[in-house]
């Protein structure tokens, strides 16, 4: 069976659809995943057959300020030059990213069998929960119930503009009617991050997170003495800036009040930041860093999060816009780390020393790693979705 993973080519979505194409592979599938030319290289010294993503750039005409636009012009755009080379290729399933829905409808277009990926945790409204992104638990009493509500309205009224727009998107490339249902879901992320929904959709299954490095270098340790601190700045553009610098500020012996190790883990080195015997900056594999590191002090992206959390490290989140400042703030209820806001010197400085010093975190963030006991295996669904549909 031929099966195709489309997604974006932001790291956080690209890399989570390596890792899937990956396990595809060793149960014996045989996978390409189409995806932004950046990532194309490293993938393919991985072994991970790819292809870049059609339709992908920006023309002439496109609204770039007005995201839902963007996401439904482009998304027709990618299904129409994508959906004959699905078919050429004799793909069989369709595996695509929740934001890269252009992968679903080239699916649509080509008569082929598709499954959402959320590379992070379920992101859909829901009737019991404050909109996504808030960063809140579900309000208590009256007051509580009615502020979700007021929430939800305003957050609705945005989501049926963006809805019209993927109809008429839709209806251009000859797809009327109401949008194609996936015939599974898949949510990559650990169960502790995940929030208690009372309409859950059927069919959606918790696979864990879907982790990849696009290199096999290694950091080389600091010679300096003292436990080891990730700083990971974010690789999304709403990220927050110069988090890399004000972290190396922060950690200072003189800010800290203790002395550490830090390794910079960055796809690009940031600006301005010096190497030393305590301080080490590059692109290499942050699973491997992980076994010896304390601390992960980071943007509050999920790819980040999962693999900090997953090793059992506590984190320190600086989160930007997107999915940041909710993640961030999952987080810090569930006890494995803190959030800073905004991200100044001395307030990273006091988190840091606050999570270095109580194991509690430490403790709270090795239940998050323990979480994964809760997931299926994605290989086993599609097996099991593929058979039932003949």
């Amino acid at each position: 069976m031929r099966i195709a993973v489309v997604a974006g080519p932001d790291a956080g979505h690209a890399f989570p659809a390596f890792a899937l194409a990956e396990r595809l592979n060793a149960a014996g599938f045989e996978s390409i995943v189409y995806t932004g030319a950046r990532w194309c290289a490293p993938a393919l010294r991985c072994g991970v057959d790819v292809a870049e993503l059609p339709g992908l750039a920006a023309v002439d005409g496109d609204d770039d300020a007005d995201a839902g636009a963007k996401l439904s012009r482009r998304a027709a755009r990618i299904a129409v030059a994508l959906a004959p080379q699905l078919a050429t290729a004799g793909v069989d399933l369709v595996i695509s990213d929740v934001i890269t829905v252009g992968g679903a409808w080239a699916a649509e277009l080509a008569g082929i069998d598709w499954i959402e990926l959320s590379p992070h945790p379920l992101y859909r409204p829901s009737r019991g929960r404050p909109p996504i992104g808030a960063g809140l638990e579900p309000g208590v009493g009256v007051r509580g119930r009615l502020r979700d509500a007021t929430m939800r309205a305003a957050t609705g009224r945005s989501l049926r503009v963006g809805e019209r727009q993927r109809s008429r998107a839709r209806a251009e490339i000859g797809l009327t009617g109401a949008a194609g249902v996936p015939i599974a879901r898949f949510v990559a992320t650990l169960p502790a991050l995940e929030v208690w929904r009372p309409d859950w959709p059927s069919d959606t299954h918790l696979i864990g997170p879907l982790l990849w490095e696009p290199t096999d270098a290694t950091f080389t340790r600091p010679s300096a003495a003292g436990p080891l601190v990730l700083v990971a700045p974010s690789t999304a553009a709403t990220g927050t800036a110069d988090l890399a610098s004000t972290a190396l500020a922060a950690l200072t012996e003189t800010s800290l009040g203790m002395t550490v190790r830090v390794v910079v883990s960055a796809l690009e080195r940031p600006d301005g930041v010096a190497e030393s015997e305590r301080v080490v900056v590059g692109n290499a594999r942050q699973d491997e860093i992980l076994q010896d590191t304390s601390l992960v002090i980071c943007g509050g992206g999920h790819g980040m999060l999962v693999k900090a959390l997953s090793a059992g490290v506590p984190v320190v989140t600086v989160p930007g816009g997107g999915d940041q400042w909710e993640l961030a703030n999952r987080v810090t209820r569930q006890g494995s780390g803190l959030l800073v806001r905004p991200p100044t010197v001395e307030s990273m400085a006091l988190a840091a020393r606050q999570v270095l010093t109580d194991p509690g975190f430490a403790v709270a963030a090795r239940d998050v790693s323990a979480s994964a006991s809760g997931v299926v295996d994605p290989v086993r669904i599609v097996r099991e979705v593929m058979r039932r549909r003949g």
